[in-house]
This record gives C-alpha cells, structure tokens and sequence, in this order.
C-alpha cells in the first residue's frame, strides 16, 4: 500500500471507531473480568452446542453464466398421505399442524436466498420448521459457502459483483434444482436484492412460475443514505474512504485475517451489534451467526460491497404486482433499516408488511418461530397448501417436482 492508502485507511479506522467504541468499552470490561483462555473456551464450547448449520439436503451444483459453480441443496417433500396417517405425535405432523393446520403442501419449491457474508444455513430455523413438508432449495451466493469464487471476479482483471450478476445466478441455480412447478422465492438483504434482479431480468419467469415472493431485512436501493446507527460525521468519512480501504486490505487478505482473528473479541461485539437487537438472544445463535460471517473473506467482502451503492431495483418491483408478497424486517435493523421495507411494501399495496419489534438484521435467527410463521402464513395465501390430499381444495396444480 501507498501512504495515501494507508492514511485513508487511518481515517477509515478512525471512523469506524466511532461506531465501534460502545462495544470496545464493553469487551475491555470483559477483558478485565475474563481471561483470554477462558473466553476461547466459552466460544469452543458454543462452537460445538447444538446443531445450529448441520442441516444438509441433497447436493447439485449449477453453473453461472461466467462459469461460477453454484452450491445448492434441496430438502424433498415427505410423502404427506403417509404422514398424515401417521402417529400424532409424529415430528412431522405436529410441525404440518402447527405450521398449516390440517392443510397439507401443495406441489411448490420455496428457495431461499442468503445475504451478504452469510450462507445457506443462515436459514436454519426456518429450514428445519419446513424439512420434509415442503420442497425447499437451499444455495451459496457466489464466493459464500461451498459455492466457487466468481469467476468473473478472479485475478487482476476481475470485474467487480454486481447485483444483476447475482439474479443471473439465481435463475442458474433455479433451471438446475427447479426446472418446473411453482415457486415461492425468499430472499434475505442481499438475498431479496438478488430476487429483485431476477425480476428486472426475467420477468417471465415471475409471470409464469412465481406465486410468492418474501423480502427478509432487504431494500429496493437507497443504501447509500443508511447510516449504521453511526453521527452524520462519521458515516460520511466511512463512506469516502471504505471502499477504497477494502480494496487494499482485500489485496493482503493473508494479512488482514490475521488481523481479524487478533481481535476476535471486539469482532464478535460488533457482529452482535449489527445483527441483533434483543438482549437475551442465545449465544450460541449469536457464534452461529459470529462462524458464519468470520468465514467470509476480507477480499470477498472487498468484492462485493460497492455493489450495495449501485443497487436500485425500485421499478423491478412491478414485476411483483399482484402476487401475494411478504415483506418482514427488524425494528431495529441497523443494516437495512426497517423504512427500506416499509418502501418496498408501498411499492407493492398488497403486500403484507411486518415491522417485527425487538429485532435486528438478522431477524430470521433471532426471531426463527416468529419469521418462520409469517412464511408459512404466504405459502397459504399464496394458494400453495391445499385443503384435501386429493387436492380439491385451493391449492396449485402442476407437476410435483421430486
């Protein structure tokens, strides 16, 4: 680096300090309370509590259009007749009644897309609630998971992520594990931005296979204008330099990972900060999500994050009219604040929209029942569960895709 990059990338520490001084004070507090050894301890231990990402389905791979390979799996549907003779206290039927009643899950595929430095087990709960009710699908964005690092991004003469390039991504992966049937698409931030994309670009698609559509935590553009919970001056210093820094630091990622896990206290605060609101969320859910982001590369978040300033998908949500759409965030969402929802359900009049109170980015992990209830409630409205399982009821026909 030049010393015009790093003194940028002073200021840019400098900003981000701000942000991160609340959370500083109270790991210096921990620190003299806790010993180190102590702490990792804690977090092995968390580490290995519960079975939190452990969900697997059955593996396919797509291939982008640049010639990226698309990590996804897919959960299949139960067979439902045989279930619903089963033994009430059977998992399976108790989580059909809870979620549908004595409705049972017409032929649908639900995919659900992940946001940034996140991966497909980001929706673990929800994953869990609908395993074997309902086809789901499950992927990596590009350079997340187990999905290869874009190709197009690769070497020096990379081009930067787009979000277009991700939409284009998501129609690979749904040619690949849904070629057919109805679709019920769930996007999570980036996720909902990626399925925005999809719209703008094959709005076909929408036309003929779309029946629901939900926007987890996402916004339709505007990012520029969200401040992180941060003063007007210290955003606006982040915002000049960050991108810049990024690139830089992305260019010594060996260096900066090294940095990263050096202060894995002070990142683990601010990873809770950003992703939750409630006090009493579980730890182990906090390290699950704390995993998931650390395992994101510097030189992958370097990669990605101009395209957040250039995403504006506003007009692509026309596509969406008329389907029956749920679009959910946190109160206090600090990434996506819960007005870019509101926005996205003015767009879409008969759109449902759910503030949900108490409640950060990632709503979906520190909210799962509640979130997962509110998917079920689209799945119904949007005429996927039928009343009888000789399918008169209202549901959808077509072919089941098994």
């Amino acid at each position: 680096m030049g010393d015009e990059t790093w003194r940028r990338a002073g200021w840019a520490g400098a900003a981000i300090g701000v942000l991160a001084a609340g959370v500083a004070a109270g790991v210096a507090v921990e620190r003299l309370t806790v010993g180190r050894s102590v702490r990792e301890k804690a977090r092995l231990a968390l580490d290995s509590e519960g079975p939190y990402g452990a969900l697997r389905g059955t593996p396919g791979r797509a291939l982008a259009d640049d010639g990226t390979e698309l990590y996804y799996e897919i959960d299949e549907i139960d067979d439902v007749d045989a279930a619903d003779e089963a033994d009430e206290a059977d998992a399976s039927a108790t989580r059909r009644r809870r979620l549908f009643g004595r409705k049972a899950p017409a032929p649908v595929t639900v995919v659900f897309s992940h946001g940034y430095c996140l991966n497909q087990d980001a929706w673990h709960f929800q994953r869990a609630a609908l395993r074997g009710l309902v086809r789901t699908v499950h992927w990596d964005q590009r350079s997340h998971g187990r999905s290869g690092r874009g190709a197009a991004q690769a070497g020096p003469d990379g081009v930067p992520v787009s979000i277009d390039q991700l939409g284009r991504d998501l129609k690979a992966v749904l040619d690949a594990a849904a070629p057919e049937g109805p679709l019920v698409l769930v996007g999570h931030s980036m996720g909902g931005m990626t399925i925005m994309a999809l719209a703008d670009r094959y709005p076909e698609l929408i036309r003929e296979r779309v029946v629901g559509v939900a926007f987890v935590g996402t916004s339709a553009g505007r990012l520029g204008e969200v401040n992180y919970g941060l003063p007007t001056a210290g955003v606006n210093a982040v915002r000049r330099v960050l991108p810049g820094v990024l690139r830089a630091l992305g260019a010594r990622a060996e260096l900066v990972e090294r940095g990263r896990r050096a202060t894995a206290d002070l990142f683990a605060g601010l990873i809770k900060k950003y992703s939750f609101s409630s006090k009493d969320v579980d730890p182990a859910v906090a390290r699950f999500a704390e995993r998931m982001i650390e395992s994101t590369p510097i030189d992958v978040v370097a990669e990605f994050y101009p395209a957040f300033a250039e995403h504006d998908k506003a007009a692509a949500l026309a596509v969406l009219a008329g389907l029956p759409v749920l679009a959910l965030a946190g109160d206090r969402d600090l990434v996506t604040p819960s007005s870019h929802t509101e926005a996205i359900a003015g767009l879409l009049p008969d759109a449902e929209l759910v503030i949900m109170p108490d409640a950060g980015h990632l709503v979906m992990l520190e909210h799962p029942e509640a979130v997962t209830d509110r998917i079920a409630d689209l799945l119904v409205r949007a005429g996927t569960v039928r009343t009888s399982r000789s399918g008169t009821g209202p549901g959808i026909g077509g072919p089941a895709n098994r």
